[in-house]
């Protein structure tokens, strides 16, 4: 069980590590906040995953077990209100980007 856990901590570091490079890389407000909200999401939850599978069903273990739905729901809640505030306040998106779905629901 060690050894798995040990998996999903690597998987989850990852997966934060990308997210991270991605706030950095990528141009626009609307892209950080995709790749800070999917890859580190993801990388978040697999680590308390590993965290559960590591302890048991013990009191940390049950903690991170039920910090994982807490996260998943509250930063894609929170995603979405930023990038809707941004929205609304006037931020442009990126030059290149092709599709602008939320224009048509303002209107």
């Amino acid at each position: 069980m060690n050894n798995i856990s040990l998996i999903f901590f690597g998987i989850g570091i990852l997966f934060d590590l990308f997210g991270c490079i991605g706030l950095i890389r990528l141009p626009d407000v609307y892209n950080r906040l995709q790749s800070a909200t999917k890859s580190v999401t993801l990388g978040t939850c697999s680590i308390m995953f590993g965290v559960f599978l590591n302890y048991g069903f013990s009191g940390i273990g049950l903690k991170a077990l039920l910090s994982i739905p807490l996260i998943f729901f509250a930063s894609t809640v929170a995603a979405h209100a930023l990038i809707r505030g941004s929205y609304k306040y006037g931020i442009k998106l990126w030059d290149k980007t092709v599709v602008d779905d939320y224009k048509d629901v303002q209107k």
